[in-house]
């Protein structure tokens, strides 16, 4: 398969996704940074060679990722592009809408933001780490790839609530502003305050926080296998080392995963207390279509309305004819189980097949949309399937007073002046001047409203989430966009960047003398007496120049370093523990 650049992956994307994409500066990433991303990656190869799923190290090589450095997306995604998927740089969290629609076409978005140090273990900003290290690798699997292209596929699909909006933009707050190492205690206070005063005034459990609990549970802190001994593949637990070494003991519960896996919530902020194992990757696509038959897109009818008016954000009614209305639902009226009306507002797009009727867009719909459905007298089948010369029959002439009775009583009263057919031949769309639309002597549509654009149809196959056309309608509530700002240095901070970046030099230089340890050593203990990643990487060189006077004095400040910061005792201890291997 032809490799692809990041550049033709987002010029063959919809322009309201090309939106998210940014371009991957790989010179703002620090030495500090590339430190912090090579003790992840050399903990996560050395624990994972065992805890994880047999595809995970295997897709680490093959999607290019490598220890040393930060990888490019780039070249993530000429490696992607070889197992049919490709992947684009973003800035840190993007809509959940966006991340599904572009994964149901294949393409991964990867934050190119990098995690501090002060959050090597977990970060809950998206970042590189969590993106190229946790989700990249696992795509290599052909039975896993299907499955989140089809979750994806199922995802965009599911109804967003204006609740759920909020909530989003409270945890992204909180996340950004935890990752940012510039943000004061009570910055992160303020923000823990805000999401917890919008988690408590949640009042929907929309279809999308259902499938994103399932994704949770799944792609992302998934456990595969036997109940006995699972293996990880989650991308969560596969890029978080603190994590990953906890999930798999006795005290995190392991439940074997079904449908029920919805009704637990989680917090990104905090490790999880139970965790779901699936028997295989196609279990997986069991789970999902168990949960997908419940859902408004594949049941349509008053379920589905009422899902969307609950949620008061734009979604799509799609008509057994073929038309689909995007807007805001907001009323029906419902006669032995059935809809005999249905009523949008605000902007609304109509649409066939995914595309725009020439002159039926939100600006024309400004004001919203109303149409009756169901069966009119005289015919004992959906008018769609009326002939021209049957609708003449019926009295129905361009340019000529018409009347349609509807079996459930809907009056419709007007001079025909348009109709619209789909590309399969089905009427979809009646347009009347000077039109009345009465309902038991309730004014349903009065002439003065304007032109009334009627609907074809007698059911509602379908109700989905966001506009049919996105191209065409533009940008709605669930695409808000933010960029992570760029972060500027300290003149301490630009001088610790070079002492990484002298290391880095004395690594890669093939020829590790003692001397030059030793200067850099003397050199941390003088400038930065609490930094310790930095006296990893020089353990590390020390074992391999088999500096004995070294090894045993780095490591004892590091024992040190550990006692007096407790936040950092697992990840020092493990760092010495591993720093004579070579991974």
């Amino acid at each position: 398969m032809t490799q692809k650049t990041v550049k033709e992956v987002k010029n063959s994307l919809p322009l309201h996704l090309q939106e998210f994409i940014v371009e991957q500066d790989v010179t703002q990433y620090t030495p500090v940074d590339h430190a912090v991303w090579r003790y992840s990656l050399r903990q996560l190869k050395n624990f994972l060679s065992t805890a994880a799923h047999e595809s995970y190290l295997d897709g680490l090589e093959k999607t290019g990722i490598t220890v040393d450095e930060i990888p490019s997306i780039d070249s993530i995604c000429a490696k992607l592009s070889e197992f049919g998927w490709s992947a684009i740089p973003v800035s840190g969290f993007i809509p959940p809408a966006a991340f599904m629609e572009m994964q149901s076409l294949g393409v991964l978005p990867i934050a190119s933001d990098m995690r501090s140090i002060d959050h090597i273990l977990y970060t809950p900003a998206p970042d590189i780490v969590h993106e190229a290290a946790g989700h990249a690798p696992i795509l290599i699997n052909p039975q896993f790839a299907a499955y989140l292209k089809e979750y994806a596929k199922v995802a965009k699909n599911a109804i967003v609530s204006h609740e759920d909006l909020a909530l989003y933009e409270a945890i992204r707050e909180l996340s950004d502003i935890k990752e940012n190492p510039d943000s004061s205690d009570s910055d992160i206070q303020e923000a823990e305050t805000k999401l917890e005063s919008v988690a408590k005034a949640m009042t929907v459990t929309s279809e999308a926080t259902l499938l994103g609990r399932m994704n949770w549970w799944t792609a992302e802190y998934g456990l595969i296998g036997s109940m006995d001994d699972p293996k990880i593949y989650g991308a969560g637990l596969l890029s978080s080392y603190g994590e990953s070494k906890e999930c798999l003991k006795d005290p995190v519960k392991k439940i074997k995963l079904g449908v029920d896996c919805i009704d637990y919530n989680y917090d990104i902020t905090e490790p999880q207390p139970q965790l779901f194992v699936a028997e295989s990757f196609e279990h997986l696509k069991t789970v999902l279509h168990d949960f997908s038959q419940q859902m408004a897109y594949k049941q349509g009818g008053i379920i589905g309305l009422k899902k969307a008016i609950e949620a008061k954000t734009v979604n799509t009614v799609q008509l057994n004819s073929g038309l689909q209305a995007s807007g805001i639902v907001v009323d029906y009226i419902e006669e032995k189980g059935h809809c005999t009306y249905f009523r949008l507002e605000g902007p609304t797009q109509l649409c066939v097949g995914g595309h725009e009727l020439p002159g039926h867009n939100k600006d024309y719909h400004a004001h919203g949309f109303s149409s009756p459905l169901g069966l009119v007298e005289g015919r004992q089948d959906c008018l769609s399937w009326a002939s021209d010369q049957e609708l003449m029959a019926m009295g129905l002439h361009i340019d000529k007073p018409a009347e349609l009775k509807f079996r459930s009583g809907v009056l419709v009263k007007g001079i025909l002046k348009g109709k619209n057919r789909t590309p399969r031949g089905e009427l979809c769309l009646l347009t009347f001047e000077n039109c009345t639309v009465t309902y038991n002597d309730k004014i349903l549509f009065d002439p003065d409203w304007g032109v009334f654009d009627m609907a074809v149809g007698t059911s509602i196959e379908s109700v989905f989430s966001g506009p049919a056309d996105r191209r065409s309608y533009g940008l709605t509530d669930s695409f808000p966009q933010k960029l992570v700002p760029k972060r500027s240095y300290s003149q301490e901070e630009q001088s610790l960047h070079e002492i990484y970046q002298s290391i880095r030099n004395l690594r890669d230089s093939g020829t590790i003398e003692t001397s030059k340890i030793s200067a850099l050593h003397h050199q941390v203990a003088e400038q930065f007496p609490e930094e310790w990643l930095s006296r990893l990487e020089l353990l590390e060189l020390s074992h391999s120049s088999k500096a004995t006077e070294l090894i045993d004095a780095l490591t004892v400040e590091l024992r040190n370093l550990k006692d007096s910061h407790p936040q950092f005792a697992l990840v020092i201890e493990d760092g010495i523990k591993i720093a004579d291997q070579k991974i």
